[in-house]
């Protein structure tokens, strides 16, 4: 059932939610098209499950004015990011959708239509869930189920000294498309064409999870994470779950050319590239001996991978600037706290 508000016709009860939800579950055989109260989950013989949590809130991961699709690709998207850089496949997902009101129908296909885009392209399906009120902000929690061979999930902490340090695609677009969404006039500050700064803005509402580096890091690397939170902090995450450093040179991280651009008219945003957040690239740590035929078997995934230092002795992370000293940075990444 629906009512007509100021903002449209709005969804009445769990149930019309649900209903606008449901058509996400088919082809899912232990969802029951949502008609149950859990769902039912066969993992395939000779594999584990790796499961993985992380909610999405208005004002901290998106804006009040992001498109619907955006907001459903992305809350997707960012615990794919995380399946992927365990050397997984997502096979499902449970959402929890807490509304401060009741969603409009117009909205709510739409956020529907975004997640059926997403789920076609990382190749799963709502399993389930639930919905609440509360006074805000509008909050989407999934939790995603993924699937590794038994024995191949790569972890974080096993990184080695010596070993070559790599990251896949480009570092810095979402940190400056958040700046271009908030502030569009930054754009011909910075030099962009309508184009690039489409790009960039395009790379923080709809990451693209690296899901073709599952053999790559399966058969080559030692540890891996996503870069999520900016890479100083993820990396360095990394190096204290493993027990080393690392040492990387800022001009081995690999940017697009929108991000080139924009730096060389504001070198300020040199930082964005180590320190942004919301990349959803994944960092991983390979061995001299694996270094070639890991970047071989990434591109061969269709993901394009760049070697950005090396795992170190020492406990420091240090990350060195053009000019050879380390980069002072004021915050190496996000932190919600």
């Amino acid at each position: 059932m629906a009512d007509r508000g100021q903002n449209g016709e709005r969804l009445r009860g769990e149930e019309a939610i649900i209903h606008v939800l449901a058509p996400l579950a088919q082809g899912a055989p232990g969802a029951f098209d949502l008609g149950d109260d859990c769902a039912l989950l066969s993992p395939s013989p000779g594999t584990e499950l790796v499961l993985k949590t992380d909610p999405v809130a208005e004002g901290v991961h998106f804006l009040a004015e992001d498109a619907p699709e955006d907001i459903a690709w992305k809350a997707l998207a960012v615990n794919v990011s995380d399946i992927a850089a365990k050397a997984a496949r997502p096979l499902g997902y449970l959402m929890a959708l807490s509304f401060p009101e009741a969603p409009a129908a117009a909205w709510m296909e739409r956020f529907a239509a975004g997640l059926q885009a997403a789920q076609e392209s990382f190749g799963c399906r709502l399993l389930g869930g639930d919905t609440d009120r509360r006074p805000g902000p509008l909050t989407i929690t999934i939790t995603l189920i993924g699937e590794v061979p038994a024995g191949g999930m790569v972890r974080r902490g096993a990184a080695r000294a010596g070993e070559a340090i790599f990251v896949s695609g480009t570092l810095g677009d979402a940190a400056l498309g958040l700046m271009l969404r908030k502030s569009p006039d930054l754009a011909a500050q910075w030099g962009l064409s309508a184009d690039e700064a489409a790009y960039l803005i395009g790379r923080y509402v709809r990451p693209q999870p690296r899901l073709g580096l599952a053999t790559a890091l399966r058969q080559h690397a030692s540890a891996a994470m996503d870069v999520s939170d900016g890479l100083a902090k993820d990396l360095a995450r990394m190096c204290a779950a493993s027990g080393c450093g690392a040492h990387v040179r800022l001009a081995d991280v690999p940017r697009s050319a929108a991000v080139a651009k924009a730096v060389a008219c504001d070198a300020t945003l040199a930082t964005k590239i180590a320190a942004g957040g919301d990349d959803y690239e994944v960092l991983a740590a390979v061995p001299e001996s694996a270094a070639a035929a890991f970047r071989s078997e990434a591109l061969g995934g269709g993901v394009p991978v760049t070697r950005i230092g090396t795992m170190s002795a020492c406990s420091d992370v240090v990350v060195e600037d053009t000019h050879g000293l380390p980069l002072a940075l004021e915050r190496t990444g996000w932190d919600h706290f």
